[in-house]
């Protein structure tokens, strides 16, 4: 084949600069395009509507572009790349700029700048020879011993990889059929080059020095996949991890003897069992068989499952598996967990667990696991059945200060780069976040508001630094003059407050409720406790979630109706049974306590309607402990008096008018304790459940146990609740 005249290149190109990589000929590289001169050159040459244009770009490596157009070019590295743009694409976000794909094509040399705006251009000269059909013979004579050199070592490494990979695979025709001159580009922005490395063979203007340059970038590539395959091969025995690429490339081959397989093959089981099947005289429905269950293996048993390679990972037999969010557990058309976990959590059943991968029993009776869950409603029974649950009450508001100072605020301070001597956030300041920014049983939340904090205080700190370098380079006299002015007017109570011109924040910036206000925003929670009890017919009670304790509203009125009972704030039916279960007690004992409705009737539902409400009604609620709550929400109501607004309560009621104990009694009261309230009432069987209360917390709170109605509604009202007796009335006494 005869070769043809050299391409050329223009005389004169456009300058891309680029600081990130560096474009050798015959490779392809991305890179970001968001400064002046480099956005303009892209919009001028490369773009025209919608299509891209052809233009050969000169392409400078190791030369950063100024942000502005306003500054001077910096100094041009001398070599570049001569590339074709193949691929545009914009975006505006967080600013304008543009991603290109390009082709290097051949070197060039710069010999003058023409032009620096609005984007650089440069007479330059081309160094390689960009020939469309060279000569590869001419080229391997003129190279000789060097170019066979470098082309030996070329093919062991490439092939030291998989072949089976289409991309090796092409890259070995690749280094037969492209010239010997323009592989050690090519070799050297496919293998594990550092920058300055590829920078050297982009200056390396004569081949031949090119080509020692590039050989001991191939030995050093070579050296380290020979110690990499060198450290994998003791697991080969165990891991077998060729099963998944040459079992299946063979089973093809099943019918045909193969009688030139090599020493490894033989090692290997499914090899093995291949030949086995082949030589066998069996049936040929038990072929087709054989032939899909080893094909079966290849993919469903390829690997142990997630139990048996832990086992395997650990060493043991009696190690500790923790199985995190269980309550998530999801059912789909690969099947259920749920049902697997069942024979491996069984004590009865998994001291003979089946993996697929294994196919004979493992014994995991040795083996505890403890699995974790926000809340026990959403596990399977079955499941639920086999586990032993360990209630994790949340944490007090003195603990989430503690962990707070001992390990969110030190981390977060790492995670942002501070210290102690540019931040500080008090005690009191981490009450205010956990009460009034975050609800939680927990302190993840809590965590992320420290991160929102020192991320501000981050930028506060960087902008003073700015301002100190601008200042030392001020006058002196000037910028003491601004200090006094700033120092008068500065205040202290909000690190926001700072104007443009200030002078840094003195350090450390406290965090007090001012900035938190600034950071954070308004508050998210507010206790409007005596607010919300400042009419009749409306009580305080406490519930369990996920997340911990919680106040709950009760609200009840009346109005002229047909005796209908309105329940509303998406309930439960067990809260629904305890509203009609307070109506119908209230009614059966109206007159012991003078209970009437609007007409003076003790029938309190005669021409009357009743509402009761709970706020929150995008939030389901559900459970009979808001039974003692609704009585007393229900009596304020008839009474007209007001209930304390210090007092929250929690209990289950029966017809008889008992007092039944509930769950949940810690967290509870942890919530009634951070909404500030005095006077908790519970079932005198939940007594028990008080020495998990924190000594701090009962010292401010005082109980009452409340075994019966008349002894709750007696201490959620100023005064008792008194039953009405006529005088002169005698008892009867049979």
């Amino acid at each position: 084949m005869s070769s043809v005249s050299p391409i050329q290149i223009p005389g004169r190109l456009p300058l891309l600069l680029t600081n990130e990589g560096v474009l050798l000929p015959g490779s392809t590289m991305r890179t970001s395009v968001d400064s002046a001169r480099n956005l303009q050159l892209v919009r001028s040459r490369l773009l025209k509507g919608t299509s891209l244009q052809s233009t050969i770009l000169g392409v400078i490596p190791n030369t950063p572009d100024p942000a502005s157009d306003a500054q001077d070019l910096p100094p041009l590295h001398r070599i570049g790349t001569a590339a074709l743009a193949v691929q545009v694409v914009g975006s505006n976000w967080p600013k304008p700029h543009y991603t290109l794909l390009i082709t290097g094509l051949c070197r060039f040399q710069i010999v003058q700048v023409l032009k620096e705006k609005p984007y650089p251009v440069a007479e330059v000269e081309q160094l390689d020879r960009l020939e469309e059909f060279p000569n590869t013979c001419k080229t391997r004579e003129e190279l000789g011993e060097l170019s066979e050199q470098f082309y030996k070592y070329a093919v062991q490494l490439v092939e030291m990889l998989d072949m089976s990979v289409p991309a090796v695979a092409k890259l070995r025709r690749l280094l037969d059929s492209l010239p010997r001159e323009a592989l050690p580009d090519i070799l050297t922005s496919i293998i594990r080059t550092s920058n300055k490395e590829k920078l050297q063979i982009l200056d390396a203007v004569s081949l031949e020095e090119r080509f020692k340059m590039t050989i001991p970038l191939l030995v050093r590539q070579i050296e380290g996949l020979k110690l990499l395959q060198k450290t994998r091969k003791h697991k080969q025995d165990d891991d077998k991890r060729v099963i998944a690429i040459r079992p299946i490339r063979r089973i093809t081959h099943i019918p045909g003897a193969l009688e030139d397989d090599d020493e490894d093959e033989d090692n290997d089981d499914i090899i093995m069992l291949e030949r086995k099947i082949r030589t066998s005289s069996m049936p040929e429905q038990a072929h087709k068989v054989c032939v899909k269950e080893i094909k079966r293996r290849t993919y469903v048993g390829s690997m142990p499952g997630r139990i048996i390679n832990g086992l395997k990972t650990v060493g043991v037999n009696n190690p500790v598996f923790l199985l995190d969010e269980v309550d998530k557990l999801g059912k789909s058309l690969q099947g259920d967990p749920a049902a697997a976990l069942l024979e491996v959590l069984d004590p009865e059943q998994n001291h003979n667990f089946t993996d697929h991968y294994l196919n004979v029993a493992f014994d995991l009776s040795q083996v505890l696991f403890i699995a974790t869950a926000n809340t026990t409603a959403t596990i399977p029974p079955a499941l639920l059945d086999r586990m032993e649950i360990i209630q994790v009450p949340g944490y007090t508001q003195e603990e989430k200060i503690e962990i707070a100072h001992r390990h969110l605020i030190p981390k977060q301070l790492e995670q942002h780069g501070l210290t102690p001597q540019q931040i500080q956030i008090p005690q009191v300041t981490t009450l205010d976040i956990i009460t009034r920014y975050t609800r939680e049983a927990g302190v993840r939340s809590l965590d992320r508001k420290f991160g929102a904090i020192c991320r501000a205080v981050a930028v506060k700190v960087a902008e003073g630094q700015h301002k100190e370098a601008k200042l030392d380079r001020s006058d002196v006299a000037e910028g003491e003059g601004c200090r006094e002015q700033i120092l008068e007017d500065a205040k202290p109570e909000s690190i926001s407050d700072t104007p443009d011109l200030a002078l840094p924040p003195e350090m450390p910036i406290l965090i007090d409720f001012h900035a938190l206000k600034d950071i954070l925003g308004p508050p998210m929670y507010e206790m409007e406790v005596s607010e919300r009890l400042s009419q009749p017919g409306v009580a305080i009670g406490l519930a369990w979630t996920p997340l911990g304790g919680e106040i709950m509203f009760v609200e009840a009125s009346r109005m002229d109706g047909e005796g209908q009972l309105t329940l509303t704030g998406q309930l439960g039916d067990v809260m629904k049974e305890s509203a009609h279960l307070a109506i119908s007690w209230l009614r059966s004992n109206a007159k012991k306590y003078h209970l009437t409705n609007a007409s003076g009737s003790f029938d309190l539902l005669d021409n009357t309607d009743i509402h009761l409400h709970f706020p929150a009604g995008a939030v389901t609620k559900d459970g009979p402990s808001a039974g003692v709550t609704i009585v007393t929400c229900l009596a304020s109501l008839f009474s007209g008096r007001l209930v304390r607004s210090d007092v929250a309560m929690t209990g289950e009621i029966t017809l008889r008018g008992l007092v039944l104990p509930v769950g949940g009694i810690k967290d509870k009261v942890l919530a009634a304790h951070r909404a500030g309230l005095k006077r908790v009432i519970i079932p005198q069987r939940n007594e028990k459940d008080l020495e998990e209360i924190p000594g701090n917390v009962r010292q401010d709170l005082s109980f009452v146990t409340a075994s019966s109605l008349d002894e709750v509604l007696n201490a959620a009202f100023d005064g008792g609740f008194t039953v009405n007796t006529r005088p002169g009335l005698l008892n009867s006494k049979l």
